[in-house]
């Protein structure tokens, strides 16, 4: 049987994060946690490159945009949705959510997505880091996982 997998070593990936800055007291958590395991599994601080765009919505564009580029071996969507008293929700974490699994299926590199939905703030910062681990940090490590994944597929070595 012949298995093939990623592993967690970054060394030598280069990765864009894509950051919405609405509810960055979260949000900033998030790429805290995906920058620090990044630098733990051995990537170097000049192949981070951080993206900023204003909500969740906007990531999907964003994030295509940076795939697009060909810098990255992997780019990482980090946003956060908290649900409220209106259907916005719903719509919001929706969209996002289609965004990102088409950017992901399009994409010649790897694609990770770290967007929280939660019902409540205090839901969101346990997943930042606060109780729950952090949810950066794990869209990073799936990230490493799949561009090193992708590269030992044929053909599949950055240029």
């Amino acid at each position: 049987m012949i298995v093939h997998e990623g592993s967690l070593v970054a060394t030598g990936l280069r990765f864009g994060l894509v950051v919405s800055r609405f509810n960055a007291l979260v949000t900033e958590q998030l790429l805290q946690g995906a920058v620090d395991a990044l630098r733990r599994h051995g990537a170097d601080e000049k192949d981070l490159e951080v993206y900023r765009c204003a909500g969740t919505f906007e990531l999907p564009a964003l994030l295509r945009r940076v795939a697009a580029s060909g810098r990255h071996d992997a780019v990482v969507a980090l946003g956060c949705v908290i649900r409220g008293g209106t259907p916005h929700f719903e719509y919001v974490a929706g969209e996002a959510t289609k965004g990102v699994a088409q950017v992901a299926m399009e994409a010649g590199c790897a694609v990770a997505m770290g967007v929280l939905t939660t019902d409540t703030m205090e839901q969101a910062l346990e997943r930042a880091g606060l109780k729950a681990g952090n949810k950066g940090a794990e869209a990073a490590l799936a990230a490493v996982e799949q561009a090193n994944v992708f590269r030992a597929l044929p053909g599949g070595k950055r240029k």
